[in-house]
């Protein structure tokens, strides 16, 4: 049966992203954060998000879906960078000075460099931590990672009755205008019903920690698993993709003299 079903899930993930182990992918996000945040520059910044966007949409991570999850990004990014260009640390010419606010070509180039940092990060890291499911990592976190059983199956507990917050703060919601303790005073209102919320999150919380060591998820002795977590071809192609990808960032600013690291200032 285990076969069976993992033959058929195989066929379902079509793209080459999603045939990828989410432990790598979750890997391959981090590996292109810790990199970038090392040095605050154009250049490896914007080979990251252009050749990371590549490979992306190479892999199927799909240009529609992947536009639609970074629009929180696409709004971030600017702010923040507006707030480096007008009070970031001075150098060169000033453009503009105005009280606190002082524009300076050093500040440009470090909002710019903030700028693309930043849509790089979120573009490697939601197009390859999006759409994962919640199930596989945790496989892949216990199986490959070597992770304690009992963190990662809470974990995916709370994961999975993370999405049931929303349906319960409407139905409390309706409960409440029902009752006619809903109609005034917005501020109490909210606050009563959030710990409402809580109340009901820490109940059923319970309940599902019980549930669980009844059915033995904290038992001793050695755990088996449905769904066996295994490295393939694919995830091989995306380590190696992600290298060439970093070292391409990392060498185009060393070779045009941009590569600033953080703790250099």
């Amino acid at each position: 049966m285990t076969a069976v079903a993992e033959r058929t899930a195989d066929r379902r993930r079509t793209t080459p992203l999603e045939r990828t182990n989410p432990v790598v992918r979750l890997l391959a996000s981090l590996a292109f954060a810790v990199v970038l945040v090392l040095s605050v520059d154009v250049v490896s910044a914007g080979v990251a998000l252009v050749l990371g966007g590549v490979l992306l949409l190479a892999a199927g991570a799909g240009g529609r879906r992947l536009a639609l999850r970074m629009l929180p990004v696409v709004v971030a990014a600017p702010l923040a960078a507006l707030t480096i260009a007008l009070y970031g640390q001075e150098s060169g010419r000033v453009l503009l000075a105005w009280g606190f606010v002082r524009v300076s070509d050093g500040s440009l180039a470090l909002a710019a460099a903030t700028l693309l940092r930043i849509l790089a990060i979120g573009v490697c890291g939601i197009g390859l931590l999006g759409g994962i499911d919640a199930t596989r990592l945790a496989d892949g976190l216990a199986q490959l990672l070597r992770l304690p059983a009992r963190f990662v199956l809470g974990a995916l507990a709370a994961f999975r009755l993370f999405g049931l917050l929303g349906e319960d703060w409407r139905a409390l919601g309706l409960a409440r205008r029902a009752r006619g303790i809903a109609d005034d005073k917005r501020l109490r209102r909210l606050a009563g019903q959030a710990f409402g919320l809580l109340v009901l999150a820490v109940r059923r919380g319970g309940a599902l920690a019980t549930a669980m060591e009844a059915r033995g998820f904290d038992g001793p002795g050695g755990r088996t698993w449905a769904r066996p977590s295994r490295l393939g071809g694919a995830d091989a192609v995306l380590v190696l993709a992600t290298a060439l990808v970093l070292a391409a960032a990392v060498g185009a600013a060393l070779a045009a003299g941009t590569w600033n690291p953080v703790s250099g200032g």
